[in-house]
């Protein structure tokens, strides 16, 4: 199965960009099993050993965010106590950027979710987010996933238990808890935006904790709950959903009573071979049946924006459609003409990144400042 598998990948790899020939094949590698080897006897000392490695330096990615920004950018550990075989002891990595200057009220706070191959560093010099938050004032949040958990950091979205809201859901909840305390920052307006598997995460942390997320951000995203093992997961990013899509929606808000929906913005290139264009389509009607109690009957509002190749600021043509909820955007859909796999408007220094717009990392701020979640008093 494997070996036919990978023949069918390699196949689609040779109709795909050079630009996302490796990612392809980096995540095939990734899904597939990994047969267990004897690990080779170690002939030099490991003294003698460590000290021929040369020394770490710092990323490109990291060297430019800590140098250009006034804010604070640190690295932190978030740690989980464990509770069993079920619920393991855990830790896992985050870095934070904190804009500069004294905020006179509450700041939000936007959780950054990387795609596979990246680091959170990767990720915000990618996106550029840390820029726009020191503009706009708001705390952003980058968890990574460690290389122990999986070889090249892709996160587990089509694991049953983390659909469920189990595993790195859980962890990351706790994280954005700790984080909206420890910061005093402002827990009716925190959002979650991710790339790739990092969307799908998103995705999964936004409904199974609505609680906690006001909107979501889904850059490049596949389809939600269709699939349960790693080969599905392929299929799905290839094909869209071998199931019925719709079911899946349908159970989890039969499944989470008094669910009220959840504020989505998608933005997908229509050259995408890794995710592919049918992903888009499925998710946007997903999250048509999640927030089919909010939404105006009215049909969705299409705008059309040309290319523009001249000029400081190129972009590729894109249309949206915007469904409302009253006068307030709820579900905004975007497609992308001409982009691949990659952060639309982001910093092409970085992989995975595109630098022509428009803005992915704007245009999903400007939606997440229409939405706040109600939060209860706890006082009364």
């Amino acid at each position: 199965m494997a070996k036919s598998l990978g023949s069918l990948w390699l196949k689609s790899i040779k109709r795909m960009g050079k630009a996302q020939q490796v990612q392809g094949r980096m995540l095939m590698k990734s899904l597939l099993p990994k047969p267990v080897r004897a690990a080779p006897k170690l002939r030099i000392k490991p003294a003698r050993l460590a000290a021929l490695k040369p020394p770490r330096q710092p990323s490109a990615a990291r060297a430019r965010l800590t140098a250009a920004l006034p804010g604070i950018w640190q690295k932190f550990w978030y740690s989980r106590t464990g509770s069993g075989t079920l619920a393991p002891a855990r830790r896992m990595l985050y870095w934070l950027y904190l804009p500069s200057g004294t905020a006179a009220a509450q700041r939000p706070l936007v959780v950054m979710l990387h795609g596979c191959q990246q680091t959170a560093t990767d990720f915000a010099a990618a996106t550029r987010m840390n820029a726009l938050a020191e503009r706009k004032g708001f705390a952003v949040l980058y968890p990574q996933q460690s290389a122990s958990a999986d070889s090249h950091r892709c996160w587990h979205w089509y694991k049953r238990s983390t659909q469920q809201g189990q595993g790195e859901v859980e962890l990351i909840a706790g994280m954005i808890r700790q984080v909206q305390a420890r910061h005093r920052l402002d827990a009716s307006r925190t959002y979650v935006a991710g790339l790739s598997a990092g969307a799908a995460l998103a995705t999964i942390v936004a409904l199974r904790h609505p609680e906690l997320i006001a909107a979501a951000g889904l850059h490049s995203a596949p389809v939600f709950g269709t699939s349960d093992s790693a080969m599905s997961a392929y299929r799905a990013m290839q094909q869209g959903s071998v199931r019925a899509h719709s079911d899946a929606a349908d159970t989890l808000v039969r499944r989470l009573p008094g669910f009220a929906g959840m504020p989505a913005i998608l933005i997908h290139g229509d050259r995408d071979s890794v995710v592919r264009r049918v992903n888009f389509r499925q998710l946007a009607e997903q999250f048509e049946i999640f927030n089919a109690s909010s939404l105006s009957a009215t049909p969705p509002v299409r705008r059309d924006y040309p290319a523009r190749t001249g000029g400081r600021s190129p972009r590729h043509g894109y249309s949206t459609e915007t469904r409302y909820a009253g006068s307030k955007p709820q579900l905004v859909t975007c497609e992308i003409r001409a982009l691949g796999h990659a952060w639309s408007g982001g910093d092409d220094s970085v992989a995975f990144s595109a630098p022509e717009g428009p803005d992915a990392s704007l245009m999903m701020w400007t939606f997440f400042t229409r939405h706040r979640r109600a939060v209860p008093d706890l006082a009364s």
